[in-house]
């Protein structure tokens, strides 16, 4: 039960700060409802329990009376079969009592219901049976009913004689209503902004609407009903942005109060999918389709089949342009990969052979000298051997020239380094040759001077791009370079990042640092960052794109 509570708390936080929140935090906050749809039905479902619970414990007609009313009120805009069942069962109820209120009362319970079920000749007859003048404390139910069925009618009808005709009659009993409710009234509200829109006076519906919402206090349905006729007005004042945002905001307190007969979801998704998304589109067109099977709507679930077609095709669209770019991407990789095994087998082939040759190389280089040493022996022939010898070092160390210009200053390093190591063990100097192979100082050279080299390359590539990434933060602490620095830790980061190494994983392998603190330097310059937080990394990634 608590973790049902901190949902709820957490989608309605946002509405609190409506005025300070983008479209785009409400609609997360209504994603966030629609994927949490069924923790709110369960809540209905545990009240309806309780009031069927409490019905089969109750032994007085009135008692029974009064439950099967509050059923058939939780049920209207949930479950309209089971409003209708118990509309039927208050109906029974009511005739074996002797109050005549109760009887015309549980008669308006069930006009109502079959009105809202599309059963408009039913709801009219037995309407038709209702003297409200002996009741006037129903009338204002009694004219709601009315305009209701005669507004659906109005909306569904195909002949424009009789729309024109069922909209007169529709405004007629809107009248009523505004004279039998109060004007501080929250139905007096709903029926004025109705009239007001019906009439095109939006500002003066709006001003209405927004000076009334405030005072609803823990109502969500109502806040839901009066937040789609703010939608409505703006709408009228194709103010679109309003709009979705107050569809937005009835939406989500429609599921959070588990209404499944609504309309501000599916208007929401249709606007949503012209301007283009049409995975939220086809999610809440799906969940209003679903809700509204649930709830038996017939008519909400005609309206929605309108759009739906229309919003599930592009949907289909879509995902087959991102399966087939999915393909392609696939297959590229595929082949890429394909040539880099060819290219690491070939670059290891060529490793062994230039090894091969280096030893070919070192024991010709010892001969020779053996040679030298044995020819010394006159001095005619030391001058004609030494001659020759000459002759064959200096095509020797031509050779050896042009092959290791092509190893790597990597290699050549190791190389020196060996025959340090050498001479070390050659002199009998085992003490320094274990401090040696101890010492550390030669890798941190090493790491330095790449480092030193990688920096410098970098910024031959990109000359400006200390000054544009300072210009990212509101904070350029981090990026202050030490006297004879190129770029620090922090800035070698985000040139990684630059250069489209995006993995903390690569990145700290590549910098000798732990993954933690990578993902540290990262966050704490993603929090500095002077525009959107989520788009840092992207606008890393444009420096120097345009030069």
């Amino acid at each position: 039960m608590r973790r049902v509570f901190g949902i709820i708390i957490f989608t309605m936080f946002p509405l609190f700060l409506f005025g300070k929140s983008e479209m785009d935090s409400l609609l997360r906050v209504l994603d966030k409802t629609v994927e949490n749809y069924q923790v709110y039905s369960n809540l209905k479902e545990e009240k309806l329990n309780k009031l069927k619970d409490l019905l089969n414990f109750t032994s007085t007609d009135q008692q029974r009376y009064d439950i099967c009313g509050q059923l058939y009120d939780e049920y209207r805009s949930y479950k309209s079969d089971s409003a209708l069942t118990y509309a039927r069962k208050k109906l029974q109820i009511a005739e074996k009592m002797s109050s005549n209120r109760n009887l015309v009362e549980a008669r308006l319970n069930l006009a109502s219901i079959m009105g809202i079920t599309g059963m408009y000749k039913e709801a009219m007859d037995i309407l038709g049976t209702i003297n409200i003048k002996e009741f006037p404390d129903l009338k204002a139910y009694y004219f709601h009913i009315y305009r209701t069925i005669y507004g659906f009618m109005g909306d569904y009808t195909i002949s424009s004689q009789e729309k024109k005709q069922y909209e007169t009659i529709t405004a007629a009993y809107r009248d009523s209503l505004l004279v039998v409710n109060p004007a501080s009234s929250g139905t007096h509200v709903m029926v004025r902004s109705d009239q007001l829109i019906v009439n095109n006076q939006f500002n003066d519906a709006l001003t209405l609407l927004l000076n009334y919402y405030p005072t609803i206090k823990n109502d969500i349905h109502t806040k839901a009903i009066i937040a789609y006729s703010i939608a409505e007005a703006y709408q009228g004042k194709n103010e679109r942005m309003l709009q979705k945002r107050w569809l937005a905001i009835s939406a989500i307190y429609d599921l959070q109060s588990a209404t499944k007969e609504y309309i501000s979801l599916r208007n929401l998704a249709f606007l949503l999918y012209e301007d283009g998304d049409v995975d939220r589109a086809y999610k809440y067109i799906k969940r209003s389709l679903e809700d509204a099977l649930f709830c038996n709507a017939r008519l909400r679930t005609y309206e929605i089949s309108q759009m739906l077609p229309i919003i599930d095709k592009a949907y289909q669209l879509q995902t087959e342009a991102r399966q087939n770019q999915l393909m392609i991407s696939l297959i590229s990789i595929s082949v890429l990969s394909i040539f880099l095994l060819i290219a690491i087998f070939f670059i290891y082939r060529q490793m062994r052979k230039l090894s091969v040759a280096r030893k070919e190389l070192s024991l010709a280089n010892e001969q020779l000298n053996n040679l030298n040493l044995e020819l010394s022996g006159t001095n005619h022939q030391l001058k004609h051997t030494n001659d020759t010898l000459l002759e064959a070092n200096l095509i020797k160390e031509e050779y050896i020239g042009r092959y290791m210009d092509q190893c790597s200053v990597y290699i050549d390093k190791l190389d020196d380094y060996r025959r340090l190591l050498n001479k070390t063990a050659a002199a009998g100097k085992i003490d320094d040759l274990l401090h040696a192979i101890k010492s550390k100082q030669f890798i941190e050279d090493e790491l330095k001077e790449f480092y030193t080299n990688f920096d410098s390359t970098f910024l031959q590539l990109f000359p400006t791009f200390v000054e544009e990434f300072t210009a990212l933060l509101v904070d350029d602490e981090e990026t202050k370079l030490k006297q004879g620095e190129l770029l620090n830790t922090e800035l070698r980061i985000f040139a990684l990042i630059r250069l489209g190494i995006t993995d903390s994983v690569k990145i700290s392998h590549f910098l000798r640092y732990s993954l933690s603190t990578i993902y540290n330097y990262r966050t704490k310059l993603r929090n500095k960052a002077a525009g959107p937080r989520d788009e840092f990394e992207l606008s890393v990634m444009r420096i120097g794109a345009g030069k």
